[in-house]
């Protein structure tokens, strides 16, 4: 079985001090769950404060983000070598976010995966539609697409840090979610796909999570899918009180198809 992974995107918000009192929060409530691998995001400037709270718990921590390039000439960027010496042990790749205002390419992505792999960090690698790109009948190139370059020359062996998060980009922030049955068929897909550019092992190993106005009262459902691993958490994940409940969702029985 697939150990579920629920991961909070802080995105641009909260100071030093806020992040800090959310990760206490977060910490007293999650820090001894083994059940779920919980993960939190914060603004790289309050990495250090929230890594040395959720230090003694089971809590893990992630950069939103990292460049393909260890070191160098690069202002403003932040490396994965730094991200581990910042105490982080996932970053999130290819969101959204950053495919649509920085103009990250799936090719950028995939260079930022294997820094990210080969500094022993977990990838969260981000894909998903567009509302006009599902409506017209391209969605499934779209996420073949997407995936195939993002993870070209990835080994198998290093699919044992990666997590493939789906993220449906009509879906995010906008309080619109894809019903558990429309996230299903696109977990079972990207399932298919990586077991063709992996192998079945692979597919059956690897954690797709979703991603997408995830919500305390629409978890259970997504959860309930054979194909859904967990999910990455926008807005949900800045009120401490409502990702608690995410993370502590109802556990149902999940049936696998044969």
């Amino acid at each position: 079985m697939r150990k579920p992974l629920i991961a909070g995107n802080w995105k641009l918000n909260n100071t030093i001090a806020e992040a800090s009192q959310l990760a206490e929060a977060l910490k007293t409530e999650l820090g001894n769950n083994t059940n779920t691998d919980i993960v939190i995001a914060p603004v790289f400037t309050a990495l250090a404060s929230v890594t040395h709270i959720c230090a003694s718990s089971s809590i893990q921590v992630a950069g939103q983000n990292c460049h393909c390039v260890d070191s160098g000439a690069f202002t403003g960027e932040v490396s994965a070598p730094l991200l581990v010496d910042a105490g982080c042990s996932h970053v999130i790749l290819g969101h959204s976010e950053r495919r649509q205002f920085f103009g990250e390419t799936d090719n950028f992505v995939n260079a930022k995966t294997h820094a990210a792999i080969n500094s022993g960090l977990t990838a969260i690698v981000c894909l998903g539609e567009t509302l006009e790109q599902r409506e017209s009948g391209e969605m499934f190139d779209v996420i073949t697409n997407q995936l195939s370059l993002a993870l070209n020359e990835i080994t198998p062996a290093q699919t044992e840090n990666l997590v493939i998060a789906y993220e449906p980009i009509w879906a995010i922030g906008t309080g619109k979610t894809a019903t558990s049955e429309e996230a299903a068929e696109v977990h079972a897909f990207i399932r298919g796909l990586l077991s063709g550019l992996f192998n079945h092992e692979v597919a059956e190993a690897t954690r797709i999570i979703y991603g997408g106005s995830v919500k305390p009262n629409n978890i259970g459902a997504l959860m309930a899918e054979a194909d859904i691993d967990g999910a990455l958490v926008g807005g949900a994940s800045l009120t401490a009180s409502d990702f608690i409940a995410i993370v502590n969702y109802p556990k149902p029985l999940k049936v696998v198809q044969k």
